[in-house]
């Protein structure tokens, strides 16, 4: 059977276990908190209000009408806000403790467990408060079979845009046969690696055909692969002109792996929507972003799990040194595409850490001179910008989908509270609460 036909069954077959544990969406919710965040303004309403039919936003404050009979929710000293958006993650994979393991482990796996991998993985990052993730890089259309189980109520999870292969030149940092000889039990390249204009713009409708929402291309070498220099740039400027060309063309958004400056300046000028992690970016980079408008999606916390990883033992020397030289210059870019008010959106690379620790990156947006508002807004209405997803998400607003998290206290005067997510709502349903020990909540078969 063909892997695709196998990948469907197997999902097909966890489904009416999955119905049976979905909670039921009553007619009309209202939930009650001392404080909203008004994503819009970045500022604290009080008292928070949002009333929810149908799976949407209906009336925010206090002055909404609320239909008789409506379900109540009282949250308490807590503050609502709108689902939390994470544009970057890789939801197939997750390091152990010893790297080499991890190699021959995902060579004996096969596709349907792989994917059976991600469910907790999932479950992990919507309880975390991310109700909608960009999932940049996934082999075997994992992340495309995952999103489409998760929005047709199968499994339990965050709204997934899905890139597929992320694009490579041989050996790229994301052509994932990179160092390995034929003969072994890798493949030569990954399915995203091509060289040229032609061949690049042909691997963009591919994506597409099989269900990309995104496109990802890696632009400079990485700090986990085990190839060159994280800051060498990978595509001419002939390459990536024609990735982002047929991508917009097609209207998809284009994601850029890029760490050096020449990389990322060649990305920049080729269009993309987004440069991932940008940790050697120079002046020039950051000024040609802030007047293109292009969004930067920092990473911060991959930097620190990946060191967790290397202070453990669980790298690769070769990537220990790489890890090292970015890290030099990483939080000196960071504050000053913060001081130069290049547009940023929120994004953590989970999957080279833990899923579920995704909200960690807002202390470290704030550590790094990002306001807690403003770090707010990274993940609610500048997320939503970048995905394309503004209609109906980022804000609290009567039309768009109900997709509302809440946290203890007030996270403008703690952003920490922000790892403590004691409520999450998904399209009216509510798959956490905290507050109501026993009431229904959905759960991954």
């Amino acid at each position: 059977m063909r892997p695709a036909l196998l990948l469907g069954s197997l999902l097909l077959s966890l489904s009416h276990s999955a119905e049976a544990t979905e909670p039921a969406r009553t007619t009309t919710q209202v939930l009650k908190a001392a404080r909203l965040f008004d994503a819009k303004t970045g500022k604290i309403v009080s008292p928070g209000v949002v009333v929810v039919a149908e799976g949407k936003v209906v009336g925010v404050g206090p002055k909404a009408p609320v239909p008789e009979g409506a379900t109540v929710v009282d949250l308490g000293d807590a503050t609502l806000l709108p689902g939390f958006m994470d544009a970057h993650t890789h939801l197939s994979a997750e390091p152990g403790p010893d790297w080499r393991k991890d190699i021959i482990d995902n060579f004996q796996r096969t596709i349907p467990e792989q994917t059976l991998n991600t469910l907790p993985r999932a479950r992990a990052t919507l309880m975390a408060g991310f109700t909608t993730v960009r999932n940049l890089g996934s082999e075997d259309f994992i992340d495309v079979g995952l999103r489409n189980a998760i929005a047709r109520g199968t499994v339990v999870g965050p709204r997934i845009l899905a890139a597929t292969s992320a694009l490579s030149t041989t050996g790229g940092h994301c052509d994932h046969g990179n160092s390995w000889r034929k003969g072994l039990m890798a493949h030569d390249a990954s399915r995203g690696v091509a060289d040229g204009p032609d061949a690049l713009r042909a691997l963009v409708r591919e994506n597409l055909k099989y269900g990309a929402d995104v496109i990802k291309v890696c632009a400079t070498g990485g700090v986990l692969s085990l190839n060159g220099d994280a800051d060498a740039p990978q595509f001419t400027q002939a390459e990536l002109d024609a990735v982002v060309d047929e991508a917009h063309s097609r209207r998809r958004k284009v994601a850029a792996h890029a760490h050096g400056a020449e990389g990322a300046k060649r990305a920049i000028r080729a269009g993309v929507d987004s440069i991932e992690h940008g940790t050697l970016m120079d002046d020039e980079a950051l000024e040609l972003m802030k007047s293109k408008g292009t969004w930067y999606v920092p990473t911060v916390l991959a930097f620190y799990g990946v060191k967790e990883l290397a202070d453990k033992g669980s790298l690769p020397p070769a990537t220990v040194i790489k890890l090292r030289a970015v890290n030099v210059r990483r939080e000196q870019v960071m504050r000053k595409a913060i001081s130069l008010g290049v547009r940023i959106a929120f994004g953590t690379d989970a999957g080279v850490f833990a899923h579920g620790r995704n909200a960690e990156e807002f202390g470290l947006m704030v550590d790094a001179g990002l306001a807690p508002a403003e770090a707010l807004r990274t993940a609610t209405v500048n997320a939503a910008e970048l995905l394309g997803v503004s209609d109906r998400l980022g804000t609290l607003e009567p039309g768009k989908l109900a997709d509302v998290v809440a946290v203890p206290g007030n996270p403008l005067q703690d952003i920490r509270v922000t790892q403590k997510v004691l409520f999450v709502m998904k399209e009216g349903v509510i798959h956490r609460n905290d507050t109501a020990p026993g009431e229904p909540v959905a759960t991954a078969p």
